[in-house]
């Protein structure tokens, strides 16, 4: 198909085919793709993903909440599982989160520069989700008195104390 593995249309296709395992695609989930997109051969898969990419481009389209929860999942290699790491946290935010997301940037070097979080829950992965969706640009619009993730509590006084500067702000 020559897509790169950390390229945010393998993780399109994975969604779309509900792919069970990062990295692998079994004969079932390759043909739920293909169906999907009406495609059949990889390099027609690859062209019909671009297109794709464009419904989860906003956190408020339709498709993106989906895309995101999925992005979560995606990442646990056992039923068992319930957190993924920061370090994983970090790279799949980078893939899930489109580039024109408000937070991308900030939050990402949030993540990176802050110690008291090791690992990312599904809880504090769906208060992400949330959060790009409703709070705006330097945090505009965000309640302190909301039922947040403390993660994201922690996120927005960084923010409000110059953290990350210019990349909460003014990025569409």
């Amino acid at each position: 198909m020559g897509l790169d593995p950390v390229d945010r249309r393998v993780l399109l296709l994975a969604w779309l085919s509900e792919a069970s395992r990062m990295g692998f695609f079994t004969r079932g989930e390759w043909k739920r793709a293909c169906g999907r997109l009406r495609a059949g051969t990889p390099a027609s898969v690859a062209a019909a993903l671009t297109p794709l990419a464009r419904s989860v481009d906003t956190p408020n389209s339709q498709e993106f909440p989906s895309f995101f929860e999925f992005a979560f999942k995606y990442c646990l290699t056992d039923v068992s599982q319930k957190i993924i790491d920061l370090d994983t946290a970090g790279e799949m935010l980078s893939l899930a989160l489109p580039e024109t997301c408000h937070h991308r940037r900030a939050l990402l070097e949030f993540l990176k520069s802050q110690k008291e979080y090791k690992c990312v829950n599904a809880d504090q992965w769906r208060g992400i989700g949330r959060f790009v969706r409703e709070v705006g640009a330097g945090c505009a619009g965000f309640d302190d008195d909301g039922a947040w993730p403390l993660l994201l509590d922690n996120y927005v006084e960084w923010v409000r104390k110059g953290g990350g500067k210019g990349n909460a702000e003014g990025v569409k």
